[in-house]
């Protein structure tokens, strides 16, 4: 097929049951719910996966014990549940994590932290991970000598960016078209369909139909009603910013440590990447395009505030080696304090008498996505053909399968490939799960890995990361697929681009005009179920 005939409108577009707009954590989770169940899925997104707010988290599966305080103990509960879920689902990016909170009576007394922590692990359901507990901090503490006292909880670690790819890869392994790059220009309600135009980055557009649209693009989730469907947003979202700082470790030990501050806002510190903290997050307005956000000044000064309030080691500007952004679409509450906006999601569908329905994701976090596109999937039911039931609370996530433990697959990957670099199994294992046997498919020497780009960066890992997930820039690698952007040099940084400009063009996905079929270029491999034209 020409480029010219993906641009024809004369033939009849293909028809789907869902067209998901948005490829963050919310997006790629509605799609890989709806794929499993036998629905003719397509996704697209106007930039790469996980390209924003998805990719700028603090990077956790937790239940939210702040959330205690605003009384939020329906959201507390969904995300506990999830966390134990996520654990089984993804035990290769999901990972348990034991956080000290250092009692500071002046802002909160003991009594309201027992209060809150038992709360919370009455709410967890006591499930694998540990209780809370109160605990003395030694003289060989990282903390200041007048922070004697504190309590220990548990809740886990992610890879935020590579949970949003997994899911990706879960939606497509069951047939779903994933076109990242690919914007939504317009989209038509025509009675019982949606008419949909899609366009790519290299300019080439196509259209498709839809039984059902989903509006699951984040921080532009009122722009795409107003700009793209020319209607009036049922709700209102507040923007608020988010930003963190990376810095060589305060500590050793693989303990997080979560501060109080006299704004009653919470900072996390987190072991990060081995050799990094992770500090953040900060809670402020934001006001512009999502995709242009950096830390201000004002955050970086608040950020090493809190710390230098805790720790022995004073925190300089000079320590911090890097710093990101993101922008979380939060309900508008009406609350006064960013801090305070409830972080719950909501749900509008919007179909009137014989319509196709629309379904708009409002809010939102990270840990409880999937919980999200069950509901979804769940209300726009009666518009859609009879579907499976519900499967993704016991389905491992790409890589999950059949994976108890990464540490474990590490070693087992030295053992049978004794060639490797040092340190490349466990960040493998780590990475990708028992995915990463695929990485070495007809490699028998350390040779067969490719050029080495740098930082534990081989040519075979990247040209993986091209045919498989989607990487197309070094930034999707550097940043989002991989966190080796800390590691790389510029000098290396610069090769990376260079070697991916040499690889041969993937065509990105935009579905033909032929029924059910990717373009011939697509990088994505698997089939969908046949998607009827009208």
């Amino acid at each position: 097929m020409d480029n010219n005939s993906l641009a024809s409108l004369s033939s009849a577009p293909p028809l789907y049951d869902l067209v998901v707009v948005g490829g963050g954590i919310n997006g790629v989770g509605i799609a890989a719910d709806a794929a499993g169940r036998d629905l003719r899925v397509l996704l697209c997104e106007q930039h790469d996966l996980a390209a924003h707010t998805s990719s700028t988290s603090s990077k956790l599966i937790h239940g939210g014990l702040r959330y205690l305080e605003q009384g939020e103990f329906r959201l507390v509960r969904e995300a506990l549940a999830e966390r134990e879920i996520l654990l089984a689902k993804a035990p290769h990016i999901v990972r348990p994590l034991r956080f000290l909170l250092p009692l500071r009576p002046q802002l909160r007394p003991a009594w309201m932290i027992r209060l809150g922590l038992f709360l919370y692990d009455h709410l967890s359901g006591h499930g694998q991970l540990p209780a809370s507990q109160a605990v003395r901090f030694a003289a060989d503490s990282p903390l200041k000598p007048e922070i004697r006292r504190g309590f220990e909880f548990a809740d886990c670690q992610v890879d935020d960016a590579r949970l949003v790819v997994l899911n990706a890869m879960a939606a497509r392994e069951r047939g779903a078209i994933v076109c990242p790059r690919t914007r939504c220009l317009s989209a038509q309600r025509q009675q019982s369909i949606w008419r949909i135009e899609l366009q790519r980055a290299d300019g080439h557009r196509s259209t498709v139909q839809t039984r059902a649209l989903v509006n699951a693009t984040g921080p532009w989730v009122t722009r795409f009603i107003e700009d793209v469907l020319h209607q009036s947003p049922p709700r209102r979202i507040r923007l608020v910013q988010g930003s963190h700082l990376i810095a060589p470790r305060l500590y050793e030990g693989n303990e997080a440590y979560i501060l109080q501050n006299e704004d009653r806002r919470l900072v996390f510190v987190i072991p990060y990447l081995q050799r990094y903290s992770l500090i953040g997050t900060t809670d402020r307005e934001f006001a512009g395009d999502p995709a242009e956000v950096n830390i201000s000044e004002t955050e970086i000064d608040y950020l090493l505030r809190v710390v230098n309030a805790h720790f022995k080691r004073p925190l300089q500007r000079s320590d911090i080696r890097h710093s990101f952004s993101g922008v979380r679409p939060l309900l508008d509450d009406e609350s006064h304090d960013p801090a305070a906006i409830a972080r719950d999601y909501s749900l509008n569908l919007s179909a009137g008498p014989g319509q196709a329905p629309l379904l708009s994701v409002f809010g939102g976090k990270l840990t409880t996505y999937r919980r999200l596109a069950e509901t979804a999937l769940e209300q726009l039911a009666p518009f859609l053909p009879p579907m499976k039931p519900s499967w993704t609370a016991g389905t491992a996530l790409p890589g999950g399968e059949e994976l108890e433990d990464p540490d474990v697959l590490a070693g087992t990957l030295l053992q049978e490939f004794t060639w490797l670099p040092d340190g490349l199994a466990q960040r493998w294992a780590q990475t990708y799960g028992s995915r990463a046997y695929r990485l070495f498919e007809g490699a028998t020497q350390a040779t067969d890995l490719g050029e080495h780009l740098g930082g534990g960066l081989y040519g075979r890992e990247v040209d993986y990361l091209c045919r498989e997930e989607w990487a197309e820039q070094a930034d999707d690698i550097l940043w989002r697929r991989t966190k080796l952007g800390l590691l790389l040099p510029p000098a290396a940084q610069r090769r990376l681009a260079e070697y991916l400009s040499e690889r041969p063009a993937v065509r990105p996905c935009v579905p033909t005009t032929e029924p059910g079929l990717p373009d011939a270029d697509c990088a994505d491999t698997a089939a969908p179920p046949p998607a009827t034209a009208l």
